[in-house]
């Protein structure tokens, strides 16, 4: 999968959030977006990392972001994780990968002595134009958020 690059145009997509309605990328145009790919819902790094952006969305918005997280999970899946943490977020449910692969955010991953295809933890940030103005792929959940927000100076 090619990687999206500073100065590209973010992929356009449609999927369905966690109440089953569709949110589209364009529902954002005007609006600077946060967009990460997380591997899978209630495990403990996509916890963490969800439970991050959840504390840090007040001064995130304040700041003019939006942040929207999407993983290969169902409706369902997504709908049990937005609940067990109080995710006041966006979660869209990208259950055949199509976005996270035209993303760049799917590849082969390894953990522990497993070797698969998956989603690569990767995190983007959006202008107002859908212009990608930074691309993070590879990121570790702990602490993420915190950098994210340094570097961005919110």
């Amino acid at each position: 999968m090619a990687k999206l690059d500073i100065g590209d145009t973010a992929p356009a997509f449609v999927l369905a959030d966690a109440d089953g309605n569709t949110t589209s990328l364009a529902d954002y145009a005007g609006k600077d977006v946060v967009v990460y790919f997380y591997p899978k819902a209630a495990t403990p790094g996509c916890t963490t990392e969800a439970c991050d952006f959840r504390d840090s969305l007040s001064a995130l918005n304040a700041a003019g972001y939006a942040v929207l997280g999407v993983s290969p999970d169902t409706v369902d899946e997504i709908r049990a994780f937005a609940d067990a943490e109080a995710l006041t977020f966006p979660l869209l449910a990208d259950s055949d990968a199509a976005v996270a692969k035209a993303w760049g955010a799917w590849g082969e991953k390894t953990v522990g002595d497993r070797t698969f295809d998956g989603v690569i933890r990767s995190t983007f940030v959006l202008d107002g134009a859908g212009v990608v103005r930074r691309a993070e792929y590879g990121v570790d959940a702990k602490g993420h958020v915190a950098r994210l927000r340094a570097e961005l100076g919110v």
